[in-house]
């Protein structure tokens, strides 16, 4: 997708939603990748949430996004991650 068809206005608050096994390390290590990609996230503002069963757990953080190419240089990465079940 190009710049000139992406339906966003950047900058903009865009959330990130990255799924995993809920194990030692694994919001440490996507904390990492979106500040790679996003230096002025707020680490406290990083939501978290354990499945019921408490096996996966989901990270929900808000960036501000300023390009197509930001957004899909952070999927790409994420995605990419072995602890990494889904992202949206």
């Amino acid at each position: 997708m190009s710049e000139s068809t992406t339906l966003l206005e950047f900058p903009c608050p865009f959330p990130v939603k990255i799924m995993g096994e809920a194990k030692d390390g694994f919001a440490d290590a996507m904390l990492e990748v979106v500040l790679r990609h996003a230096p002025d996230f707020d680490a406290a503002s990083m939501e978290m949430r354990a499945s019921r069963a408490g096996k996966y757990v989901s990270l929900t953080c808000t960036i501000t996004a300023t390009s197509q190419a930001q957004l899909d240089d952070l999927y790409r990465e994420i995605s990419a991650h072995p602890m990494v079940a889904m992202a949206l």
